[in-house]
């Protein structure tokens, strides 16, 4: 395979599992709301505040634009997605894929909204916001993982052997 072919594919797989992103961003959208109903847990705008404090616009802690909210966790999801793809194309694959994005996902997340000094440290946390955190962020990982690994073989797996050395 020619170099630019392979970064052909790469980017191929990243632009669906960018898709992939959106869906699972979408099904966490959507869990989130479910889980809202039975907690009574209110929406965070933190992901807004966040984002509007990368393009040097600072809110206060109770600014609720929920178009912003909307963009970043949907540009989150996208982003993410794609490195998803690449991850399926490349045989990053299955259950241990899902696992490890699922920390990616928090890592990112908690990275972007701790460095604009918006958002709190998770260890801050009632144990119940972390677990719900951690839940909803699996579920997107999961669901991204689902079909970015369906829609994506594994064309580009490496055959260099069994080992990491």
């Amino acid at each position: 395979m020619t170099r630019a072919s392979r970064l052909n594919e790469l980017g191929g797989a990243a632009a669906t599992g960018a898709a992939a992103g959106l869906a699972g961003a979408a099904v966490m959208a959507v869990g989130e709301k479910l889980e809202q109903a039975v907690t009574h847990r209110p929406n965070s705008y933190v992901p807004a505040r966040a984002l509007l404090a990368l393009l040097g616009k600072q809110t206060g802690d109770g600014a609720k634009p929920v178009v912003w909210n909307h963009l970043m966790h949907y540009a989150t999801g996208a982003a993410l997605g794609a490195l998803r793809g690449i991850w399926a194309v490349t045989g990053i694959r299955g259950v241990h894929a899902n696992l490890w994005h699922t920390v990616i996902r928090l890592g990112f997340d908690q990275t972007i909204e701790n460095s604009t000094g918006v958002g709190a440290p998770p260890a801050t946390w009632p144990a119940g916001e972390r677990a719900v955190d951690v839940l909803h962020k699996a579920v997107f990982s999961v669901v991204t993982g689902v079909v970015a690994d369906r829609v994506l073989p594994p064309r580009l797996s490496s055959t260099r052997g069994r080992t990491s050395h």
